[in-house]
């Protein structure tokens, strides 16, 4: 038996949240969704509350099914204004961290990372696989920021990387190991 989205507390939970992206015909993991909880401040990966839900709906002007999935578009584009994306980009570290924790756990992140980075940042498959041999468990907020900062700043060639930069450790091992590679 289903329990109905708008359970006793009030809070739309995993069950809640597979059937809605049915109803709006998008994939749970599609980034649109992580715009989506960013409009509504949602604080929990894979839950909305009732308050979050209304008062996100209400300034997106959203009060059907259907109205929402025509602002899918246009959730989409707010990933195309670069401070918008940042904002999303540093959104979906606390969204995504376990709330006990300071840090982003690497799997985790690693996904985050392929939502947000992996069509747009051409060096991401490569950051991917660097992470994948690291000894990283957890990635911090300090790196989580810094690899978008990189993602935009640093050539594809890292002819422009400044080794004595203020980058973290993370990104210094990054370069050195992609240039081993290349070399």
């Amino acid at each position: 038996m289903h329990s109905d989205a708008a359970s006793s507390d009030d809070v739309v939970g995993p069950e809640g949240m597979e059937k809605f992206c049915e109803d709006i015909g998008v994939e749970p993991e599609n980034v649109v969704m992580l715009v989506l909880a960013w409009k509504l401040d949602a604080q929990n990966m894979g839950y909305f509350t009732l308050q979050e839900w209304l008062k996100g709906m209400g300034a997106l002007q959203c009060d059907t099914t259907e109205k929402l999935r025509n602002s899918l578009e246009y959730l989409r584009s707010v990933l195309n204004e670069s401070t918008h994306f940042k904002l999303i980009y540093r959104y979906a570290f606390d969204f995504a961290r376990e709330k006990d924790q300071r840090s982003l756990d690497i799997n985790t992140a690693k996904c985050m990372l392929g939502l947000l980075l992996g069509k747009t940042w051409p060096l991401f498959p490569v950051f991917n696989q660097f992470l994948e041999q690291s000894k990283y468990k957890v990635i911090n907020k300090d790196q989580w920021c810094n690899v978008l900062e990189f993602s935009r700043t640093i050539n594809l060639d890292l002819s422009n990387y400044d080794e004595d930069g203020a980058w973290p450790v993370l990104l210094d091992e990054f370069v050195e190991w992609y240039k081993d590679r290349q070399s």
